[in-house]
């Protein structure tokens, strides 16, 4: 990298101190750490049980954040998110009251268990990185990352993300159930006790946010930001999508191949950045033809042929 003023040791660190709880799923991981770096939000869905939570968990433990966790259920109100304002009779003036959105790691745990109104309460948040409070707006620290995770839509008391909601987010990604090696190791670990509370900060605020800082120093070729172009605009003419790619999903996919071309030691994005990256950044963001779903088609299918229709560039 020739950018030589920023260490990628602390993101070493915090991939291994996260390694001693969350059992294999690199790929996955090298996600969540991506996302870190450009400062985007992550949806985990995957069945229960699969160790989302402790994936979440793993990494507010190693950064020197702070961490809530919201526990959404269908009880579960706006204003315990965002915050609100309570009169005090003793001194005759409004108290703020914080909610659980206002620090820097936030776990959405189970985000699909709750109505529309309290998810919507996350929007203003995750673009805006702001709140408002009964008409005062407070912004929110830095960094901000939001990792939600939610069930699958087939499963019983859940509510399905809007589409605004979804385009929120940098990535969707699942982790899959564990090789019988991993198991074995996840137990073995349970046994000796290790968890996310064993785990202990391995990287402050500030080495993160000069890692975020080199990523704006990443740089995007006109090829490869016509490359990206292409592949969006092919998502909004495909005969089979129903509704592709907005601006915002390109922004998000270029972020995200800027954040993984850093995270491999380069100030420079290559065409396998993009390709490696498409998946889970645009898989959530559209939404198939009733007939193409009829035909038992999905939305990582018609990616993966969108790929192979679209020339990729020459970068020296």
């Amino acid at each position: 990298m020739t950018s030589s003023s920023v260490s990628l040791a602390p993101m070493q660190a915090l991939r291994q101190n996260m390694s001693r709880v969350f059992v294999g799923k690199e790929e996955a991981l090298e996600l969540i750490l991506t996302a870190l770096l450009c400062g985007g939000h992550v949806l985990i869905e995957d069945v229960p049980g699969l160790g989302k939570t402790t994936l979440v968990s793993s990494l507010a433990r190693s950064l020197g954040c702070s961490f809530a966790r919201i526990q959404f259920t269908p009880d579960v109100m706006p204003a315990d998110v965002t915050g609100y304002t309570l009169f005090n009779m003793a001194t005759g003036e409004k108290e703020v009251h914080p909610g659980s959105i206002m620090h820097q790691i936030v776990l959405a745990d189970e985000i699909n268990r709750t109505g529309p109104k309290t998810q919507s309460a996350l929007l203003e948040a995750m673009q805006e990185r702001q709140v408002s409070i009964d008409g005062v707006t407070y912004p929110l620290p830095t960094p901000f990352m939001v990792l939600a995770t939610q069930n699958p839509a087939e499963l019983t008391g859940t509510f399905p993300l809007p589409e605004a909601q979804l385009d929120r987010f940098l990535m969707r990604i699942s982790l899959g159930y564990p090789t019988r090696a991993e198991e074995k190791e996840i137990l073995e670990r349970n046994m000796q006790g290790i968890s996310p509370a064993s785990l202990s900060s391995v990287m402050r605020v500030e080495e993160l946010l000069a890692l975020q800082e080199a990523f704006h120093q990443v740089r995007c070729a006109q090829s490869i930001l016509d490359y990206i172009i292409s592949l969006a605009d092919a998502t909004r003419h495909h005969e089979q999508i129903a509704l592709g790619i907005s601006p915002r999903g390109s922004l998000a996919l270029m972020n995200a191949a800027r954040a993984y071309a850093l995270l491999q030691g380069r100030d420079f994005v290559q065409p396998d950045d993009v390709q490696k990256l498409i998946e889970p950044v645009f898989v959530h963001r559209i939404i198939l033809q009733s007939q193409a779903v009829f035909r038992q088609q999905t939305p990582v299918l018609v990616l993966r042929s969108i790929l192979r229709e679209i020339p990729v560039p020459n970068i020296r």
